[in-house]
């Protein structure tokens, strides 16, 4: 399998095109299966039988787009009236036979549904995340691929962080991606979890919220120990001083319990040949 997709939105969203050349078919229901790579893992019932009594009245007006797998077919776009369709008791539904990749499937199932904003922020998280693992993406050539920013790409890949009730909030929509932002950046989560759930008992903006973080923010600093330098030994300065004078560098002298090492800086290989050259005209 290649480890790299296709040329992005361009190259694979005319795989869910139909064209005159496309032959349309009836399959039984009982033959399909849903996309394994569909990013959306939950379905609105209120809308699907909204779709249901659509389908009653007008029937399928695009076909579903599937492709031929073991047993049966499996859906590349359409689980939607797939799903509408099993609420009408439908036998069989419309579709187009497609000859794709995996690599092409999921590409185009996270594209559909991001271009559609079908998804919530943390199936697009997800859905980031299994692309990169699956294809050995770096950030950049995700964002060339889906037509995103890095920054958007690094923002939803975050979301993967929090802890998980956090997730949850984020999923079901409790908690807004601004709301999750705002407190990603915490390093305790349980410090991330008290202040989601009083984001959404107060009903905070995410403005508020961001103000409660920085509150809680300004307490940890001050609680954190400063820490006294200790005063360096004048010897031990002087010392430093008359290597560089020899040396011209930066030289740094650290010891402990009468022992230490003796730190030569140097910025070049050319200066590194100096210092050498100097070291082994001393010790000769």
């Amino acid at each position: 399998m290649s480890k790299r997709l296709g040329k992005g939105l361009d190259a694979l969203l005319p795989a869910l095109s139909i064209n005159e050349d496309d032959k349309v078919v009836e399959i039984p229901l009982s033959q399909l299966r849903p996309n394994p790579y569909q990013p959306r893992r939950t379905f609105n019932d209120d809308s699907i039988n909204e779709l249901a009594a659509s389908i009653q009245q007008h029937g399928i007006i695009q076909p579903i787009i599937v492709r031929t797998v073991l047993k049966g077919y499996e859906i590349i776009a359409g689980e939607r009236r797939y799903r509408a369709s099993q609420v009408c008791g439908m036998a069989t539904i419309s579709a187009v036979v497609k000859k794709l990749s995996d690599q092409q499937v999921m590409e185009i199932a996270l594209i559909e549904n991001v271009q559609r904003e079908d998804l919530n922020a943390m199936e697009i998280a997800v859905a980031y995340q299994a692309l990169i693992d699956q294809f050995s993406l770096t950030q950049e050539e995700l964002s060339a691929k889906v037509g995103k920013s890095r920054s958007h790409i690094a923002n939803f890949l975050r979301l993967l962080n929090l802890p998980e009730d956090v997730k949850q909030y984020v999923s079901r929509g409790t908690l807004s991606m601004g709301h999750a932002k705002a407190i990603i950046g915490l390093k305790d989560p349980k410090s991330i979890k008290a202040l989601a759930e009083l984001a959404i008992k107060e009903q905070w903006s995410v403005r508020e919220l961001e103000e409660e973080v920085k509150k809680l923010e300004d307490k940890t600093d001050q609680k954190k120990p400063v820490l006294k330098s200790k005063k360096k030994d004048p010897y031990i300065n002087q010392l430093e001083e008359s290597l560089r004078e020899v040396y011209r560098t930066t030289v740094k002298i650290k010891h402990s319990n009468n022992k230490g090492k003796i730190e030569l800086l140097y910025y070049s290989k050319d200066d590194l040949d100096r210092l050498l050259e100097l070291l082994q005209g001393k010790i000769s």
